[in-house]
C-alpha cells in the first residue's frame, strides 16, 4: 500500500502538472477559430499602440517585452517572443486580453475597458513587435 501511493506520489503528481502544463499551452481552441476582422492598416497599429500604452506597458513593458513582476503577481510575458502559452493566434490573443487569463487571472480582463475594434488594434499592434 504504502509504495503505492509512492509511487503516485512521485510518477503520478508529476505527469498530472505535465498534463496540465500541456492543456495550457494549447491556448483555447474555439477562441482560435476567431477571425481578426481588423486589417492591420497603420492606422490600426497606431491606434492599437495607443490603448497598449494606456492599458499594458504597465505590465508587459513599453516594448511589449515583459514585466517583472513582484510577490504578488508573476511577470507578464514577453509579447515579442515566438512562445505564447495561452494561445498564438490572433483569435486566442483577442480572447486573452478582453476575458482575463484563467484560471488566475494575472491578466485581468479588459472586456469592460477596450472595445472590441481596438482589442483588434491592439492584437495588431502586438503582432508587429514580434522580433524578426
Amino acid at each position: 500500500m504504502r509504495s503505492s501511493f509512492l509511487r503516485m506520489l512521485f510518477v503520478g503528481l508529476p505527469l498530472a502538472c505535465l498534463t496540465s502544463m500541456v492543456m495550457i499551452a494549447q491556448g483555447d481552441p474555439e477562441a482560435a477559430k476567431i477571425k481578426n476582422p481588423v486589417a492591420a492598416t497603420p492606422e490600426s497599429l497606431a491606434a492599437g499602440k495607443q490603448a497598449f500604452q494606456r492599458s499594458c506597458t504597465s505590465c508587459h513593458g513599453v516594448n511589449g517585452e515583459g514585466g517583472s513582476g513582484n510577490d504578488l503577481i508573476p511577470a507578464a510575458p514577453d509579447l515579442t517572443d515566438k512562445e505564447w502559452k495561452h494561445g498564438s493566434t490572433d483569435g486566442e490573443i483577442f480572447s486573452d486580453i478582453k476575458n482575463g487569463v484563467p484560471p488566475d487571472l494575472n491578466m485581468v480582463p479588459f472586456g469592460d475597458q477596450i472595445k472590441d475594434p481596438d482589442i483588434w488594434n491592439v492584437v495588431n499592434y502586438i503582432r508587429s513587435l514580434a522580433k524578426k
